[in-house]
């Protein structure tokens, strides 16, 4: 495997040099995961697009819009909302492709099961709970569970529960509600779902109460600029190289079934929702 980028980056870090493309993704699961999991896609955009490819790790989700805005990356693989944050921080900038799931994504409410709550089609009743989101600006960890609990219950996230909390991650969001540190959690529903396959512990100590109604997610999003630096067309050889992945073990790092097109437009009731919650300007 080529050797990867291991440096965080950081806000005040120079641009890059064209004959290398460098690409990241939000951080939405343990540093240790993200490189094994990207290192390979790595390798796999460098024989398709005959440049050197190298994924970047960042510390956390403002921190890849940072490096996209200041030109230390590319490419990204972020989120609905971080998709959206990059894109209007560099002109002209796209979405080229989501996985085929992020079309209809959704975000799960997840209990202690010492609370008693349980699964529900109706929005279930959490007054007087703690609970905790993932990272401030994660779509299916923040936006829109927020977007729903004002929009079911009226209130403001700290006006409904005794205390509320931000995770970082989704991954962690579900260990803090496996421990009980808070009561229910939002998060990413691939995640809940592959701890439920694995049989975790944390599976076992919580319980689905809830889904959110679908959205789209996750997001591809690329430079505005990469066709005058890489050559003609350039945006759309990565796109047909995302597009064409079909290696199983490389999806499965995602985890998607696959990669389809995408462009700005199907992400702006994302924009909306966060420009409506003041997360955006």
């Amino acid at each position: 495997m080529k050797k990867l980028v291991l440096a965080l980056l950081c806000a005040t870090a120079s641009p890059v040099m064209a004959e290398t493309l460098y690409f990241s993704a939000i951080p939405d699961d343990d540093e240790t995961k993200l490189v094994e999991r990207f290192g390979a896609v790595a390798d796999y955009l460098e024989a398709q697009l005959g440049v050197d490819v190298e994924y970047v790790p960042v510390k956390d989700y403002g921190a890849s819009v940072m490096a996209f805005r200041n030109d230390q990356i590319q490419l990204g693989w972020f989120g609905g909302l971080s998709g959206v944050q990059a894109r209007l921080a560099v002109e002209g900038s796209k979405a080229i492709a989501q996985g085929a799931e992020d079309e209809t994504f959704v975000t799960y409410f997840i209990a202690n099961k010492s609370t008693g709550l349980t699964a529900s089609e109706e929005f279930p009743d959490m007054a007087g709970h703690s609970f905790t989101f993932g990272a401030q600006t994660s779509t299916s960890g923040r936006l829109m569970p927020e977007f729903y609990i004002r929009e079911h219950t009226g209130k403001a996230p700290e006006e409904l529960f005794t205390s509320v909390g931000f995770s970082g991650d989704h991954g962690q969001t579900l260990r803090l509600v496996a421990s009980g540190a808070y009561e229910i959690g939002a998060l990413n529903y691939t995640v809940y779902d592959s701890a439920v396959a694995e049989k975790t512990a944390e599976a076992d100590a919580t319980t689905l109460i809830w889904k959110t109604p679908s959205y789209p997610d996750y997001n591809w999003t690329i430079r505005g600029d990469v066709d005058a630096r890489f050559g003609e067309g350039f945006t759309q050889r990565v796109q047909d190289a995302l597009v064409g992945m079909t290696d199983e073990a490389l999806l499965a790092s995602f985890p998607r079934s696959a990669f389809i097109p995408a462009t700005n437009e199907m992400y702006q009731p994302i924009e909306d929702t966060a420009r409506e919650l003041d997360i955006i300007d």
